[in-house]
């Protein structure tokens, strides 16, 4: 199992799981976002914020986060999964 990163609200994700982490402003991650509501596979860890990076998880599932794309990629890259922010 990866370490467990923080992606706001205290949600946590595995980033052993993480395939790609995406800003849902364009068009195809909007489709993906909505495909993903409509057949259950999209996890919200938005706490009804405004959703500002998608999370694309290895069995096809989305999780969506208010923290920025890059706040959650340092997170990811730093060893223990924290940061000063916390």
């Amino acid at each position: 199992m990866g370490k467990l990163i923080h992606i706001g609200f205290g949600n946590v994700v595995n980033t052993g799981k993480i395939i790609a982490i995406v800003s849902p402003d364009s068009a195809p991650v909007k489709r993906m976002v909505q495909k993903a509501k409509e057949t259950g596979m999209a996890i919200d860890a938005t706490q009804g914020r405004k959703t500002k990076a998608v999370l694309v998880m290895e069995n096809s599932q989305i999780v969506l986060s208010a923290l920025l794309p890059e706040t959650i990629s340092g997170r990811a890259q730093t060893e223990d999964g924290q940061t000063d922010e916390e």
